[in-house]
């Protein structure tokens, strides 16, 4: 879904974020987003409700009915008719507020997920009664289900409050066109996908989209998932179960690095947008960890620690894609470059793609992909081993907005078939080298240009297309071209001479 072309989320939003008034978009994203949900799960139960009485011999309120079509049991004082009659009231925040412990204590796996603050003073009543009145419309029946409508707006909610947060919204959000690449790069059909910095899960997301628009099933792949951040663990466990999808994020938040909920997981694939170069990770703490297999990451930057998290985790057949700094593919500190030639020489680095700037809301650093392999030559496909595919994706997407890039999807179809085609997919073409885009180099060539990972190193500048113009004709023109420019300039100055002469400013 690109941000750029779609409807009633956008004018959802404008009127939502009107509602927000001098809350902070922080706050006012776990208001929003909690409501979203409560709305979500009242609509799916009471389109099943009203099926119920129309059966024969059917109990509505026999909550087996609803747990069987994996549909959440929702109380009678959480039912979204309750909420938006009582919506003008005063005591309105208690009224959502004892929905949300009605609906966590009926249904055990949303325990200590659901926002629980709407009765504090500092939230405007009379705000959060209009915003229950524009929340309004169905987002949980089954049609509504079937278009993803409340997915849709969840996302787009989501994509704007990172913007609103600026740089701390990356911590929660990865742009879904950058979410799209990766996962069409490494195609999740089946077996484990793990993120272990999961942010709201548009990882996982994405994943469930790409089996089913690939008609796999769903049932195929199994999530899991690790977030430090409490209130995103939050926002993550509700993206999935609006979803239906089950995955495993640990039964709390916990930091990846020193508390690792799932330590004995080897995933298939791994999927991860780590924080860019963290100095406060505890690496000091760490320094004989067992995921070191290539070297002690430097203490002041994680960005190598997660490379050997994600590598430690693979399973022996594993693909990873994961977005890193830009400096990540050259840094030329001790430890990191140790480490980076090691993960070199043991053939363990498939590609690496550099993207546009200006794809971040956290921030406007370029940045780069990074996609490891543990087995280079699997069945079916070509024998890889000894290559590294480089892609220099710098002058691809478009603006969106004054600040926004995005990739489209002929973009990001690009990148992933040159990547399949190297890989030997039948149906991505043949591979060929394209000068200023793609080079599929040896580790020779890496290993002589001292392991640095930049794709410009290897790709070389395109082929730029002779115009025809004879070489004596084209000098003659833009040197008389450049003789207008100077003799304007000198105009300028003139002008400007004058006029700060005229203020008593000579020079």
């Amino acid at each position: 879904m690109a941000t750029a072309n779609i409807g009633f989320e956008e004018k959802l939003w404008s009127m939502a974020d009107k509602l927000r008034g001098s809350m902070d978009a922080a706050e006012y994203k776990n208001v929003v987003l909690g409501l979203l949900f409560l709305k979500y799960v009242s609509d799916a139960f009471e389109e099943k409700y009203e099926a119920l009485k129309n059966e024969p011999y059917a109990d509505p309120e026999d909550r087996d009915e609803y747990v069987a079509e994996n549909i959440f049991w929702v109380p009678k004082e959480a039912r979204w008719s309750r909420i938006k009659d009582n919506a003008k009231k005063p005591d309105i925040g208690q009224i959502i507020d004892n929905a949300m412990i009605a609906i966590e204590k009926e249904n055990p796996s949303l325990k200590g997920v659901l926002p629980k603050d709407y009765a504090r003073p500092a939230l405007d009543k009379t705000r959060l009664g209009e915003v229950i009145d524009l929340f309004s419309f169905k987002v949980g029946d089954e049609e509504s289900r079937s278009k993803d409508v409340l997915g849709r707006v969840y996302e787009y909610f989501l994509s704007k409050f990172a913007s609103a947060e600026g740089k701390n919204g990356g911590e929660f959000y990865t742009p879904n066109s950058v979410v799209r690449l990766l996962v069409e790069m490494i195609q999740p059909f089946k077996g484990r996908v793990y993120d272990p910095c999961c942010g709201s899960g548009g990882m996982f997301v994405q994943s469930e989209k790409f089996v089913e628009e690939h008609q796999g099933r769903i049932g195929d792949i199994a999530v899991y998932g690790q977030e430090s951040n409490p209130t995103t663990w939050k926002l993550c466990k509700m993206n999935l179960a609006i979803r239906g999808i089950d995955g495993n994020l640990g039964e709390h938040h916990a930091d990846t690095f020193h508390n690792d909920l799932h330590k004995n997981l080897k995933a298939d694939y791994i999927l991860a947008n780590p924080p860019f170069n963290i100095s406060d990770w505890g690496g000091e703490r760490l320094t004989e960890d067992a995921r070191w297999t290539y070297g002690v990451p430097p203490v002041g930057n994680a960005n190598y620690a997660w490379i050997q998290h994600i590598v430690n985790k693979l399973a022996p057949s594993g693909v990873a894609g994961f977005v890193l700094a830009n400096g990540s593919m050259s840094t030329s500190t001790t430890a990191e470059f140790e480490i980076r030639s090691k993960l070199v020489n043991a053939d363990l680095v498939d590609c690496i793609v550099t993207l546009p700037g200006q794809l971040f809301y956290s921030t406007q650093i370029p940045v780069c992909l990074w996609f490891i392999a543990k087995n280079k030559a699997p069945k079916g496909l070509r024998d890889r081993r000894g290559e590294i595919l480089f892609i220099d994706a710098r002058k691809m997407g478009h603006m969106v907005d004054r600040t926004h890039r995005e990739l489209s999807t002929e973009d990001i179809r690009k990148i992933a078939d040159t990547y399949h085609a190297w890989w030997g997919q039948m149906d991505a073409g043949q591979y060929e080298d394209v000068k200023g885009f793609c080079k599929a180099a040896k580790l020779a060539e890496v290993q002589e240009h001292e392991y640095i990972l930049t794709p410009g190193r290897y790709v070389g500048i395109e082929d730029v297309e002779e115009d025809g113009e004879p070489f004596e004709d084209k000098m003659a023109r833009l040197t008389s071209e450049l003789a207008e420019q100077f003799a304007k300039s000198r105009q300028l100055e003139d002008e400007i001479r004058k006029r700060l002469g005229g203020i008593g400013f000579e020079f």
